[in-house]
C-alpha cells in the first residue's frame, strides 16, 4: 500500500466514523480529525502505533455499546476505508545498551469501537519506528484467539503462499511496519505488544534516541469515565563505569535507579489525553580524550558458535578543541537518468554544502558519472574560496542527466587520483541510486588495488538511494574501502542521511588502528559495525562511536592496547580495560550486525553456507534478513460454546491429553522486509528510485471502481438522515418519478462504463 493511498483511506475512515452516536451523557464531544489531507501531506501517517478498522462495508459502521438508527448505505469502500480505533492504554519500555542499540516495547489496547457487535472486520497495526528500526515481533491477544509474528525459513514460505497467500503489504515505507489482524468482532479490545529496535543517534558529544509516541486526538476515547493510563520505563546501560549526564527528555521521567554502569527511569500516570509528542531522551558521556572498554560474554546454550563473545566500544570523547585529520576527498556522483528530479537535485544541494565546509588544507575534486565520467578536474585541487566557488558553478552546469551507470570507471579514476597521498586521509565518497552487472568483480578490482597501495589507503564511503541499488554491494564496497555505509529509501531522507555521512566520513580523530594482545587468542573473527576484517578497521570520528566485536577462543588479555595515527600523523596509543559484561545481551545486541555482515559476503561469495548461517542467526535472534520471513500464528484460547460442549460428550482419543494446550497454527506469510539485492533492469531501463510503488490495477478492479464511484461519493457527501426527512413529504407520484429518473440514470451510467472500459478495446 502505498502512503497516498494510505492516507485516502484513513481520511474516508474519519468520514465514516461521524456515523458513531456516543449518547447523550457523554462526558466530551467526540475528538475532530485534522484538517484536509491537502493542507499537510503526512496528516494522515501514523506517528505512533497505531491499530484501523478495514471497512470494505460502510453498513457495519456503528456504536456497538449504544446503537443508532442507521440508515442503510449503499456501495462498498473500494479501497476499504481505515478507521482509528479508540485506544484504552499504552506503555512504552525502552532498554538502551552500548551508546548504540535500543530495544523498543510497545503495549497497548484498543477497542473496535465502531463497528456493529454483530459483525467483524479486518484491523490493521501501523506500526513507526525510530532510526534504522527493525522489527522483532508482534503479539496480538483477542477473545478466544491470540496472534504472534515468528520468523520461518525461506523453503517454508512456498508452500504457506500456495495455500493461504501472502499478506497484502508489510512496510508502508521503510520505518512503518504493518501487519493485518483477520476477523476481529465489533466492540472486542484488542490488546497487543510490539518489539523492534533501532540505533542511537550521536552529534556534538551527545547519544540522543527518539522514538514514535505522538498519538492523535482522534484515537482517545470520547469519555472520561474510561480509565486512560500511560506508562514509560527507561533503562540505560552504557556498557563502561563513566559518568552519564541526562540532557534532554520529552516526558516527566523520575529516576528510580543510578548505578556505575545502568541508570533506570519511569514515568506513569492516568492522563486525559494521550502523548502529543515523541518520546526523546539525550545524554552525554562526559571525556575529554579518546576511551573506551572490552565487554566479554560466554555463548548461550543454544547458540551455534559456541566461542566466547568480545565487544570494543571506543568513544572519540569531547572533540571541540581536537584536530582532524587534513582530508583529500573525490566525491563520485551518479547522474544517470534514473537521478533526474528531486533526487539529484537534493545531491547537488547536499554537495555544495559539503564542499562550503571543508578546510584550506583539504583538497577535492568531484566526478559526476552515467555512462561516461565528466571529472571537474585532471587531479585534486586545493579547497580555496575562489576553487569551491568555481565547483559549485561547475556542479550547476554539468551535473545533467544520461543513460548508464558506469560504477567501475568512476572508482578506478578516482583511486588513481589517490594513489599517492601521503600527507592527507584520501577518501572516496560514492552515491548511487542503481544496481550494475559487474559488481562482485567491483569489489575484487578495488581491493586488489587497495592491497598494492604503499600510502595511506583511500577510504571508501558509500551511500545508496532507494531500492534498485544493491546496497549490500555498497555495504562490501565500504567494508572493503575501510569506510561508512549509509542509505536513504526515500528522497525526502537523502539530504539528512547523506549529509550525515559527509560530516562523520570528514571526521576522522584516530586511524589506521591496530590491536596488540589480540594475537594470542586463537579463532578470532572480527564483526566491525560495517565490515569483518582485522586489517580493515574503520577509523574513529568525532561523529560517532566505534563498535567492534567477534568471537575468540582463548584467554583474553587484561588490557587491549589500540594503537595507530591522529591528524598530525604522529602515533597514539590508547588502553581499553577489560570486564565481564553484567546485565548486558551481547549475543541479542550484535546479532542485527552479524547478520548484515554475514549477508554481504553471502552476496559477494555467493556462498550457501553463509546464507544458512544468516537464516539460523535471524530465527534464532528474531531478527528479519534476506534469507527469512515473517509468519503470522494463531492460538486458539478458548473454543466456541457449542464446540464445548461436544467436546464433553465425546471422550478424549488416544494419545490426546484432556486440557492440552492448544497448538499454534500458521495462518499466513508476510512480504518479506529485506531491501533485497537491487535491480538491475530497473538501472538499466532508468527508472526512479522508489519504495513500494503503487501496482496498475487490475481489469476487474478498473470496472468495479467505476461502477462504484457515483454511489460512493453520493454516500460521502450526502446526509442520511436528510435524505429520509425529503422522502418522507413526497407525494406518491413524485416518488414514482423520482423512482423511474434514478432507474434511467443508472441505465445510462452502465451504458457509459460499458463503451468506456469493456468495449473500448483495450485488454
Amino acid at each position: 500500500m502505498a502512503q497516498e493511498s494510505f492516507m485516502e483511506a484513513v481520511e474516508e475512515g474519519l468520514k465514516l466514523s461521524k456515523r458513531l452516536y456516543y449518547g447523550k451523557d457523554r462526558s466530551i464531544a467526540p475528538p475532530r480529525p485534522p484538517p484536509p489531507m491537502s493542507k499537510s501531506p503526512n496528516t494522515y501517517l501514523p506517528t505512533a502505533a497505531m491499530l484501523y478498522a478495514v471497512v470494505t462495508d460502510p453498513a457495519v459502521v456503528d456504536n456497538p455499546d449504544i446503537p443508532s438508527y442507521q440508515p442503510y448505505v449503499y456501495g462498498r469502500c473500494d479501497p476499504p476505508a481505515l478507521i482509528p480505533l479508540h485506544m484504552n492504554r499504552v506503555s512504552l519500555e525502552v532498554d538502551s545498551y552500548l551508546d548504540d542499540t535500543v530495544f523498543v516495547t510497545v503495549a497497548g489496547e484498543w477497542r473496535v469501537h465502531c463497528v456493529m457487535g454483530s459483525k467483524t472486520v479486518d484491523c490493521r497495526l501501523a506500526v513507526p519506528m525510530g532510526e534504522q528500526g527493525s522489527i522483532h515481533s508482534v503479539e496480538i491477544d483477542i477473545p478466544r484467539k491470540s496472534y504472534h509474528t515468528q520468523l520461518v525459513a525461506t523453503e517454508d514460505k512456498r508452500d504457506l503462499e500456495n495455500a493461504l497467500g501472502a499478506d497484502d503489504g508489510l512496510l508502508l515505507r521503510p520505518d512503518i511496519f504493518l501487519l493485518t489482524i483477520p476477523q476481529v468482532d465489533g466492540g472486542t479490545n484488542v490488546s497487543i505488544k510490539i518489539s523492534w529496535s533501532q540505533k542511537l543517534l550521536y552529534h556534538d558529544g551527545e547519544f540522543s534516541l527518539c522514538i514514535p509516541f505522538s498519538f492523535p486526538e482522534y484515537v482517545t476515547p470520547p469519555s472520561k469515565k474510561i480509565p486512560k493510563s500511560e506508562r514509560i520505563q527507561l533503562n540505560v546501560h552504557p556498557g563502561s563505569e563513566s559518568e552519564v549526564v541526562c540532557k534532554i527528555v520529552s516526558h516527566p521521567l523520575k529516576e528510580r535507579k543510578r548505578q556505575v554502569d545502568s541508570l533506570s527511569f519511569l514515568y506513569e500516570s492516568d492522563v486525559l489525553s494521550w502523548s502529543s509528542m515523541d518520546f526523546s531522551f539525550s545524554y552525554s558521556v562526559p571525556c575529554s580524550h579518546i576511551s573506551g572498554s572490552v565487554l566479554l560474554q560466554s555463548p548461550s546454550v543454544d547458540d551455534i558458535d559456541q566461542r566466547d563473545i568480545f565487544c570494543m566500544h571506543i568513544l572519540p570523547g569531547s572533540h571541540r578543541n581536537k584536530k582532524v585529520f587534513p582530508r583529500k576527498i573525490i566525491y563520485v556522483i551518479d547522474t544517470s537518468r534514473s537521478m533526474q528530479g528531486k533526487p539529484l537535485e537534493t545531491t547537488k544541494r547536499t554537495l555544495c554544502d559539503a564542499l562550503s565546509e571543508l578546510n584550506p588544507q583539504d583538497s577535492f575534486n568531484i566526478i559526476g558519472f552515467n555512462g561516461d565520467i565528466c571529472p571537474f578536474s585532471l587531479s585534486t585541487k586545493i579547497a580555496s574560496r575562489e576553487t569551491i566557488e568555481e565547483a559549485v558553478q561547475w556542479i550547476g552546469t554539468n551535473f545533467v542527466t544520461g543513460d548508464g551507470t558506469n560504477i567501475s570507471l568512476a572508482l578506478k579514476k578516482a583511486l588513481e587520483m589517490l594513489s599517492d597521498t601521503r600527507d592527507a586521509l584520501p577518501m572516496v565518497i560514492m552515491i548511487t541510486d542503481g544496481a550494475v552487472e559487474d559488481e562482485r568483480r567491483i569489489c575484487n578490482d578495488v581491493k586488489s588495488h587497495l592491497s598494492n597501495m604503499k600510502s595511506i589507503s583511500p577510504r571508501i564511503h558509500t551511500f545508496g538511494i532507494g531500492l534498485y541499488c544493491n546496497h549490500y554491494f555498497l555495504r562490501m564496497l565500504a567494508m572493503i574501502g575501510r569506510g561508512l555505509y549509509d542509505a536513504a529509501y526515500e528522497t525526502d531522507g537523502i539530504e539528512n542521511r547523506f549529509q550525515r555521512l559527509i560530516n562523520r566520513a570528514s571526521s576522522a580523530l584516530f586511524a589506521n588502528m591496530t590491536f596488540d594482545a589480540l594475537d594470542e587468542l586463537n579463532d578470532v573473527e572480527f564483526h566491525l559495525k560495517s565490515q569483518i576484517y582485522p586489517t580493515s578497521v574503520p577509523d574513529l570520528s568525532s561523529e560517532g562511536p566505534l563498535i567492534i566485536s567477534g568471537r575468540y577462543k582463548g584467554d583474553f588479555p587484561e588490557v587491549v592496547k589500540v594503537s595507530g595515527i591522529v591528524a598530525d600523523m604522529t602515533s597514539y596509543e590508547v588502553d581499553l580495560k577489560v570486564t565481564k559484561a553484567k546485565g548486558i545481551p551481547l549475543e541479542r545486541i550484535l546479532a542485527l550486525q552479524q547478520i548484515i555482515i554475514y549477508t554481504s559476503q553471502a552476496w559477494f561469495l555467493e556462498s550457501k553456507q553463509l546464507e544458512s548461517k544468516v537464516e539460523n542467526m535471524s530465527i534464532r535472534n528474531s531478527i528479519v534478513s534476506e534469507f527469512t520471513s515473517m509468519a503470522l500464528f494463531v492460538t486458539e484460547t478458548l473454543k466456541k460454546e457449542a464446540d464445548s460442549e461436544a467436546k464433553k460428550k465425546k471422550s478424549p482419543s488416544k494419545g490426546e491429553a484432556a486440557g492440552t494446550e492448544p497448538k499454534p497454527k500458521k495462518v499466513k506469510v508476510l512480504k518479506k522486509i529485506g531491501i533485497g539485492f537491487g535491480n538491475v533492469k530497473a538501472t538499466t531501463e532508468n527508472i526512479s528510485p522508489g519504495f513500494n510503488e503503487p501496482k496498475p490495477p487490475e481489469a476487474a478492479e478498473i470496472i468495479v471502481k467505476a461502477a462504484s464511484d457515483c454511489c460512493t461519493r453520493m454516500c460521502g457527501y450526502c446526509c442520511c438522515m436528510c435524505c429520509i426527512q425529503i422522502c418522507s413529504k413526497m407525494s406518491n407520484q413524485c416518488a414514482i418519478v423520482l423512482t423511474q429518473a434514478c432507474t434511467a440514470l443508472a441505465c445510462f451510467g452502465c451504458l457509459e462504463c460499458c463503451s468506456a472500459i469493456c468495449c473500448s478495446g483495450n485488454d
